[in-house]
């Protein structure tokens, strides 16, 4: 097989990982099982463009691992959908549970949105594994009969 990894694109500051890290510069995709998956970290979720599905470059299933504290869970979920309906892709996000060294609680909120944005996993405040469904045919007809993708800037 081959290895693939992901470094951060957009560091943290307010928690001044900018001052023991370099960002990263490249996007990564991992094709596995007729998939091609786009992973990000954390704070990339705020950013939008850094996440756009377009020509060049395009995925089917966006996946975040993140610690996203409890004080912010509502932009955490609420940025999951938009990701999800803005690109047209699953978006998977797993999120830590229970409180840190710094005393910083962390309520999972682990979620699996699927294309149009409906949640079709959500485990809230629970360290659990999960399993959910998703099949490609269905996002592939939703992309055809909208195709928004095509009227995208990049």
């Amino acid at each position: 097989g081959t290895h693939v990894h992901y470094d951060k694109k957009h560091l943290f500051k307010l928690a001044g990982e900018h001052q023991h890290y370099t960002p990263g510069a490249e996007s990564a995709y991992i094709e596995w099982l007729g998939w091609r998956i786009k992973p990000q970290v954390c704070y990339d979720l705020r950013f939008p463009e850094w996440a756009r599905n377009n020509h060049q470059s395009p995925y089917d299933l966006l996946l975040y691992v993140a610690n996203w504290p409890e004080k912010r869970a509502h932009h955490w979920r609420s940025l999951l959908t938009a990701r999800a309906i803005e690109n047209q892709a699953y978006v998977a996000g797993l999120n830590i549970v229970g409180a840190d060294g710094n005393g910083h609680v962390y309520v999972g909120d682990s979620t699996v949105v699927d294309f149009s944005g409906q949640i079709l996993l959500h485990l809230h405040d629970q360290e659990m594994v999960a399993t959910t469904s998703i099949e490609k045919a269905g996002m592939t007809e939703y992309r055809l009969k909208l195709p928004f993708l095509a009227d995208s800037d990049l």
